[in-house]
């Protein structure tokens, strides 16, 4: 699993500790002396994906550098109820300054690596893997992807930048006959060197994705918003025009929940990209206890 570049997300931490501290604490600036040291206890309370450690590592340090933490169980791994994710020790006023903050990202994170897990569990035993979207959070999609990584789910193109993907809307502005312009156009793709795939969506599969298989350096074809007879439909297509490769790889979108989701990936589908993991995961419930 590829690890998070802290120096990426630095500024978000940075914007975050300033929107919440502002100038001062006065509340524990009030309350405790600046020379009060302290231990607490970072505790899942509910069945969980941890994501986030590393963060919160950082979190604390931007506070106050004597704020020290111990990870006890690291991103990626289950925690139960109960369960110390790491303990903290230092200056009890930052301490208390940065738990808000610090839980925030925690409880976010670990969110989404959650509910991918579940989405991962349940397509468990086929041959798809679970693909998260360009549905993120402003500000936090480096974060977010990171936390689908944790919870076993991969990473579809991080933005406009990295991958070329043609979606319905390019294709109904070629026309009707678009075959011979999009084969010059991925014939164009291909010569982009940071390009990290070339992917085209379809949502017609007798109308669109025959004549899209008939195209040479397609990686992946997304299937949009197609039931399972459809699916089933293009996995035939597929195979029976592109042979034992198997490629394009085809992905499914669209509608995609943990009800219809094991349905999906038993239609053959290689991949299966749910912006639900990010734009709707809900955030667990995790405390800091002293």
């Amino acid at each position: 699993m590829a690890k998070l570049n802290m120096n990426k997300v630095r500024s978000l931490i940075k914007m975050a500790i300033e929107e919440d501290l502002g100038a001062e604490d006065i509340t524990s600036s009030l309350l405790f002396k600046r020379s009060a040291k302290a231990k607490a206890d970072i505790v899942s309370r509910e069945e969980i994906v941890v994501c986030g450690m590393e963060l919160a590592a950082e979190v604390l340090k931007m506070y106050d550098a004597d704020l020290k933490l111990k990870i006890h169980i690291k991103d990626g791994q289950p925690a139960h109820v109960s369960n110390r994710l790491g303990t903290i020790e230092g200056p009890l006023q930052p301490m208390l300054s940065a738990e808000r903050v610090l839980l925030n990202f925690l409880q976010r994170l670990c969110g989404i690596a959650t509910t991918t897990k579940k989405y991962v569990q349940a397509v468990k035993g086929t041959k798809a893997k679970i693909y998260d979207t360009r549905k993120t959070t402003p500000g936090w999609r480096l974060l977010e992807k990171y936390a689908v990584r944790c919870g076993g789910g991969h990473n579809h193109r991080l933005g406009l930048y990295d991958a070329v993907l043609i979606k319905d809307n390019h294709l109904a502005q070629l026309g009707r006959n678009f075959y011979p312009k999009l084969k010059q156009i991925i014939k164009d793709a291909k010569e982009i060197a940071h390009a990290r795939f070339i992917a085209v969506e379809v949502d017609h599969v007798d109308d669109q994705l025959n004549y899209v298989l008939k195209i040479p350096g397609i990686d992946i074809v997304l299937l949009d918003n197609m039931g399972q007879w459809q699916l089933n439909h293009a996995v035939e297509m597929r195979n029976k025009m592109c042979g034992k490769k198997k490629k394009p790889l085809l992905e499914a979108s669209g509608n995609v929940t943990l009800h219809n989701v094991s349905a999906i990936a038993q239609c053959g589908i290689d991949r299966i990209a749910i912006g639900a993991i990010t734009h709707s995961a809900t955030a667990v419930d995790i405390g800091l206890d002293r």
